[in-house]
């Protein structure tokens, strides 16, 4: 049986929904295939500045007040999110407010003022968050090594923008990157729970009248490598945070699921490769993890930890040689059931309750325009051998390829290029 049924409105736009019977709530979520990736270099960060412009008042709703009190009222949970790809907005309520929720998410979406006072006000917000953001090497590295893979476009953008660019916003800024991509064929609503009657009908309603305009994708992802690189961002600080990795395959790619394995056998939970040599046996970090990130068109498999500054190099080095170990021998048996199993199972988690179920079906839906059920990702994860995680790593993991991004007191990068070689 189907998780998830699939409905379009007149206009083209997309309702995905996924009836759970047993739950007492419901989860409605608007999603748009446009994210920071969809930006100029002169509105950088404007995605992520409308994902809070859109809370700060309506026509009906005329302030941040009236919009957060009908939420409030219902005693729902309200938010939204921002990525290079995609943005969205969601409501988690008591099944019998759904239609509170999505009249209230459609409002911010459709009818936002975007008032001239609220947007310099909100300017502050957003500087200070890109000021939290940039005090925080946990969080900070994941640009600095995305800015090291793909550089000057897109991809290598922070969302969040430029302090440059968010001072330099205006009402028009908004509305002109609202026209172009919040478009109906843009525009996937995921609503799961207890769904009750009259769904479809109801988002007609509500937005058919969103315009069925086609926008071109923006440029594929353009990366050329030949020879290892280092990003060093320097930060007085008591611990070094760092990402090594390597380009990797895009969302679609065919070997998805032995890319997923090869990086849990690195570095998903405390009996991983890393953890275990990294934490357990040595001591070297607190943290780390191993994790492949897909985009559209291309992807990254990398490790992440925070690390004894003292012992930056064991670290790196010990990194490197668990990349390398991988490369070279084939995984057994019984380690490749563990990581297949942890990877399963941190799966099924995340779809217990309506929230965590509407977001995988959304994500394959708004990203690759089609619904992923469950059994099907089971399976792809099942077919996986021990030949094809080595083959993949054998594909990625290679000497030319290695990326490694550093943020500490350490000013320069030459000095850890000698670790970066897969033997």
């Amino acid at each position: 049986m189907s998780t998830f049924e699939k409905a379009t409105l007149t206009n083209g736009l997309r309702v995905v929904s996924a009836p759970m019977p047993q739950a007492k709530s419901v989860a409605c979520f608007i999603m748009v295939a446009a994210g920071s990736r969809y930006e100029t270099p002169e509105s950088s960060g404007i995605a992520h500045f409308a994902e809070h412009m859109f809370f700060k008042g309506t026509e009906r709703r005329p302030t941040a007040q009236d919009v957060a009190g009908e939420i409030d009222a219902i005693g729902g949970e309200f938010n939204a999110f921002t990525g290079k790809e995609y943005t969205g907005y969601y409501v988690k309520c008591a099944a019998e407010h759904r239609d509170t929720a999505l009249d209230t998410l459609v409002d911010m979406l459709l009818r936002s003022t975007f008032s001239p006072d609220e947007i310099e006000r909100e300017k502050g917000v957003i500087i200070e968050e890109m000021n939290m953001y940039v005090d925080t090497p946990r969080d900070h590295v994941d640009s600095v090594y995305e800015q090291l893979l793909y550089g000057d476009q897109p991809l290598g953008w922070d969302i969040i923008g430029t302090k440059e660019t968010v001072r330099a916003a205006t009402r028009e800024t908004f509305l002109d990157y609202l026209n172009r991509w919040y478009r109906a064929p843009r525009i996937v609503v995921g609503v799961a729970g207890s769904l009750g009657s009259g769904l479809e009908s109801m988002l007609e309603s509500l937005l058919g009248d969103v315009p069925n305009v086609s926008t071109a994708e923006p440029p594929p992802v353009v990366w050329e490598q030949q020879a290892p690189r280092v990003r060093v961002h320097h930060k007085e600080s008591d611990q070094a945070h760092l990402r090594f990795g390597v380009h990797s395959y895009p969302l679609a790619h065919p070997d998805r699921y032995a890319v997923a394995m090869l990086a849990t056998i690195l570095g998903g939970g405390m009996s991983s490769r890393l953890f275990t040599e990294i934490r357990e046996r040595r001591g070297l970090a607190y943290y780390i993890y191993a994790r492949n990130q897909g985009y559209t068109d291309t992807g990254t498999l990398f490790a992440q930890g925070g690390v004894d500054i003292a012992r930056i190099d064991e670290a790196i080095s010990t990194i490197v040689a668990e990349f390398a170990r991988i490369v070279h021998e084939t995984v057994k048996a019984d380690e490749l059931e563990k990581a297949r199993s942890f990877t399963k199972g941190r799966l099924v988690l995340t779809l217990e309750d309506p929230k965590g179920v509407i977001l995988f079906g959304l994500r394959g839906e708004v990203l690759e325009n089609r619904l992923w059920e469950l059994d099907e990702v089971l399976a792809g994860l099942d077919a996986v051998t021990a030949e094809d995680v080595q083959r993949v790593a054998r594909d990625l993991i290679r000497t030319d390829r290695l990326n490694l991004a550093l943020i500490g007191p350490f000013e320069e990068a030459e000095r850890f290029e000698r670790w970066l070689s897969i033997a």
